[in-house]
């Protein structure tokens, strides 16, 4: 059985890929607006995604009455609750993937937006850590959503072309929005203590609920891709599954995506999530007030973020020069010694914040994902593969939270990041067997159900 793919033409008119469009204004208004729903999307993916992970100890402590952030009870909550997040986020991932191919990406968009914004909202009332989890869990449904679909409705309308340059703007977008949470975070920290409030860290859950207003611009501004609506036509109601991501050639492409996006997503978001921990019960931070640390945070947070932009773009560069497998495999030995380099042993603070530049550069292979996952699969399985096999990644992940924090000693999270960055090694072997397809030749998928 075949499938249409973005490599046959569209019954719609003029393709929005149209090989004609070699500058920026020779974009139409339908793609900006299509680019312009993507890019905000993501940055709002990154906002409501980190809000937790940095006020989590502090917050986590006042909801189960711990005396400090040092508790190892702190500790195991707050992974439990990152990884209901990342099970919720590779769920969501999978399940509005199947939304996007079957409804149109566009609205699916806002149904992920919607779903992200109004649980990290709802954060704000959770008064037991169980509450908080289970928001998490819901939010983080629309936020692996939104990946897929995202990623998807803007290969599907921008020139083929610029994939790897999309994918660092898309990944910078998310970048942006980690930036903006830890300025949430230091706002409300700055108004509360003049109002005299204590506690304050579940006000900044409140902020996220500013995504829900970009539905409605979406609903009225982005319409559903061309090479979509053709896709849906010529099928007539003869969809494929996800079942068909195992089937025929396909399923060797599968497999490999699947064990790359687990090994990394699990030794990166293991890092995303304790470093920050580390970072609050390091030596020459411990006996600091909570505000001290909480900036402490926001400045680690914001030096990663910006190395991780720069990131983007080098591993867009690497990818076009040497090809995506060859990139993701490099950099994903370089994130693993980076890891290794910075926490193998115990460091003072001025060089674990200098070495988090190197770290953020790593980071890039992550941005490489968005793009090179979506041509890989048919048009109406686009969405489904590209947000299965990718965030299925998350599930090993939140295991791998809680996991590799089983080897840390009270206090200290160091260890839990140096084993975990260890996993970056076999992704390494098992990206150079991923496909080699170039930007500008969208891969036949039609051919690899057949």
């Amino acid at each position: 059985m075949n499938f249409p793919t973005a490599s046959e033409p569209s019954t719609a008119g003029k393709s929005s890929l149209d090989p004609e469009i070699k500058h920026l204004r020779d974009l139409s208004p339908q793609q900006w607006k299509s680019g312009i729903a993507a890019w905000l999307g993501w940055l709002f993916d990154g906002l409501d995604m980190h809000l937790y992970t940095l006020v989590a100890a502090p917050f986590v402590m006042q909801l189960i009455h711990a005396e400090s952030t040092k508790s190892p009870e702190v500790g195991r909550y707050s992974s439990i609750i990152q990884a209901a997040f990342l099970i919720g986020w590779a769920l969501g991932g999978g399940f509005f993937g199947l939304v996007g191919d079957r409804i149109g990406r566009s609205r699916a968009l806002m149904l992920t937006i919607m779903t992200y914004a109004v649980f990290t909202g709802l954060s704000f009332f959770a008064t037991e850590w169980w509450h908080l989890m289970i928001f998490r869990f819901l939010a983080a449904l629309g936020i692996g959503g939104e990946w897929a679909v995202g990623a998807s409705l803007l290969s599907e309308t921008w020139p083929k072309k610029w994939r790897a340059w999309m994918a660092a703007v898309l990944q910078s977008g998310v970048n942006i929005g980690i930036l903006l949470a830890t300025g949430v975070i230091a706002g409300v920290a700055l108004i509360t203590s003049h109002l005299g409030a204590t506690h304050t860290e579940r006000y900044v859950f409140l902020a996220g609920i500013l995504p829900a207003l970009l539905t409605l611009w979406i609903r009225r501004n982005v319409p559903e891709p061309e090479e979509w609506h053709a896709a849906k036509k010529q099928t007539r109601g003869n969809e494929p599954g996800v079942i068909d991501l195992f089937r025929g050639a396909v399923k060797r492409t599968t497999w490999l995506v699947l064990i790359t996006c687990a090994l990394t997503l699990t030794a990166h978001w293991a890092m995303m999530f304790w470093y920050g921990v580390h970072l609050r019960n390091h030596p020459e931070v411990i006996d600091l007030p909570d505000a001290d640390k909480s900036v402490l945070a926001s400045k680690a947070m914001f030096i990663l973020m910006a190395a991780s932009i720069g990131g983007n773009f080098f591993a867009a560069w690497l990818a076009r020069l040497i090809g995506y497998p060859k990139a993701i495999a490099t950099l994903c030995l370089a994130y693993a010694a980076a890891l290794s380099i910075t926490y193998g042993t115990e460091r003072p603070l001025s060089q674990i914040l200098w070495l988090l530049i190197l770290i953020g550069g790593c980071q890039g292979v992550f941005a490489l994902f968005t793009m090179y996952l979506p041509p890989l699969f048919p048009t109406l399985l686009r969405t489904t593969g590209a947000g299965f096999c990718y965030n299925f990644g998350r599930i090993v992940a939140a295991g791998g939270t809680v996991f590799f924090g089983l080897f840390t000693k009270v206090g200290d999270y160091r260890t839990a990041i140096f084993y975990a960055g260890l996993l970056f090694i076999p992704a390494v072997f098992i990206a150079l067997g991923l496909p080699n397809i170039r930007d500008d030749q969208p891969v036949k998928a039609e051919t690899l159900l057949d």
